[in-house]
Order: structure tokens, then sequence, then C-alpha cells
């Protein structure tokens, strides 16, 4: 589970067919065999370390719904470590598994902050609301306009030039998870067909 607080860019140093090796400083100095490590919000488990770089196994299914099938050495990755009870939940409640990719369509960069805007499949729409949480390559981020085509995000200038979205352009893909809470309310109504409403909710465990 993460946050989707990024604290790192990292740099992918080798690629191979079930490996990635990243070099990091912050994240390695930290790191152990079996560590949960989020890679441009996929979460994926550490298999070897040293000093400045780590390695992680891949697998055929990671690189079929993701978009790290699309990167290549060189490239920057956003990185976190998995949340702690003494880790501030400054984001949303991350679990590192992708949903679908997206593709961003375009970029508007303003004084103030840079918007998004994403193409996203159906069934990842389905899930997106205004106002709602999205992890975008793992950053935790609040949409602020959705349409049946895709959404638009607001990236204020710290996130900007601390994760790799300054490095993105129109067309890039990049890793979509959304909120769990929403499938897990999804469910609950299909499987009890009832209304959604605040005291369905609060029934439920939603509200406080």
């Amino acid at each position: 589970m993460f946050t989707g607080i990024v604290e790192e860019v990292g740099r992918i140093v080798h690629i191979s067919p079930c490996r990635l090796t990243i070099a990091a400083n912050k994240i390695t100095r930290q790191a152990a065999l079996g560590d949960s490590i989020s890679v441009n919000g996929i979460c994926l488990t550490v298999a070897g370390f040293d000093q400045n770089t780590f390695t992680v196994d891949v697998m055929g299914e990671t690189l079929t719904r993701t978009a790290l099938k699309y990167l290549k050495t060189g490239e920057s990755v956003n990185l976190e470590s998995a949340l702690t009870l003494r880790k501030p939940l400054g984001g949303h409640l991350v679990q590192g598994h992708v949903d679908d990719v997206g593709q961003i369509e375009s970029l508007d960069r303003r004084t103030e902050a840079t918007v998004m805007r994403l193409v996203a499949p159906p069934r990842v729409m389905r899930y997106i609301v205004e106002k709602g949480f999205i992890a975008v390559d793992g950053i935790s981020l609040t949409v602020v306009a959705c349409d049946t085509r895709g959404f638009s995000v607001s990236i204020v200038n710290y996130t900007w030039d601390y994760t790799r979205l300054n490095s993105l352009a129109a067309g890039d893909f990049v890793n979509l998870e959304v909120d769990v809470i929403a499938k897990y309310a999804e469910k609950l109504i299909a499987k009890g067909k009832e209304p959604l409403n605040m005291e369905f909710l609060s029934e439920h465990g939603f509200t406080t």
C-alpha cells in the first residue's frame, strides 16, 4: 500500500525481459530484499540492491497491463516506498495495482499549475468523478474535470518539478489506478441492489 506521494525520481539503468534495474539514492538507503516499491505506480518487489541501484522482477502480466513496456533505458520513474504506520498519509490509499494505461492528450502549462488532460478506457472512466482521487504513474492527483472519454488533473508546480511528469508530453502513456473505495462501493451496490446515499456509505464504513 502507498500514498501516491512520490519520494524520489529514479532512472532506469538496465532492462531485461523479466527484470528492471533502477538507479536511486533515497530509496536504496532504506531498501531490503522483499520490500515493495512503487515504480510509476506499480507495486514491485525488490530482488536485489546496492548503494545506488535496486532490481525488481517483472511478470508478463505486469508488462501487459501497464505502461512499463514503453519505458527505455535512461528514462525517469516515480518511486515511493511502502506505507508504514509512521508515514503520513498525504495523498490517498494507492495499492500499486494498475487498472489500465491512459494517454496524455494535452498539457497546459500555467503560472500556478499545469493542467493535464488524459484519455482513458471506459472501464477506468466508470470510476472517475470530479474532485475524486486518481493515481497517475503513482502520483496522487485530484480530478478537476471529466467526461466519457477522459479526465483532467491540475498539477501544482512542486509536483511538476519533483516527479517524472515534467519529462512527459502529449501522446505519452501513463499508468492509472482508480480509488479502490469506488470499486468496493460498486460491488456492494450490485450485490444488494441498494441505493448509493450517505446512509448506505455510513452503514458500510465509508464515512465517519
